[in-house]
């Protein structure tokens, strides 16, 4: 599994306590991210790179490769600057067909008035060929500082085919990347 914008390490503790995964690489764009993920869950991780995924350096992305990913997690980190289209694109052309996509995303970027780059990748993602949904589940992420409830989408899919390099460059423009 690559847990992607893996941060502190939180999604990759429960993969590994309660779901058993075997190997679980995680990778984020801040160097503290992974500081406080070996700080505090030493064991969680086989791997932690520290790397842009709009720019992913030939080195990572060979060593990613080399893993081998069924599994792509993403866990609020989509959709807010923190993880580009161009980012999550690269991450999803490391799992191989046939593999999981699971990820959360605030229910604002599902809808047809949002515009954005990112959002428009998404909702065309989502309804193209290269995924196969198995669940979308609409649920209360949080409460935001005023106490109004925060609704996010979890969405789980299998990758029916790989993804061309060119199906994201009608989304990239100035705000998505």
């Amino acid at each position: 599994v690559l847990d992607l914008g893996a941060g502190n390490g939180m999604m990759g503790e429960e993969l590994k306590e309660r779901h058993g995964i075997a190997r679980l690489v995680g990778a984020d764009i801040i160097p503290e991210a992974r500081d406080a993920s070996y700080r505090d869950r030493p064991d969680v991780y086989d791997e932690y790179y520290v790397s842009d995924f709009t720019n992913l350096p030939e080195e990572d992305r060979s060593q990613l490769q080399d893993w081998g990913f069924n599994c792509l997690t993403s866990v609020a980190a989509l959709g807010f600057g923190d993880i580009p289209p161009r980012a999550f694109f690269n991450a999803l052309q490391l799992v191989r067909s046939d593999g999981w996509v699971a990820f959360n995303i605030k229910e604002t970027f599902l809808d047809r008035t949002d515009q954005s780059g990112f959002s428009r990748f998404i909702r065309e993602l989502i309804f193209s060929e290269y995924l196969d949904v198995f669940d979308l589940q609409r649920y209360r992420h949080r409460l935001s500082m005023e106490g109004t409830p925060l609704f996010y989408f979890a969405l789980v899919a299998k990758k029916a085919a790989d993804i061309p390099s060119d199906f994201l460059d009608e989304f990239v423009g100035a705000d998505s990347d």
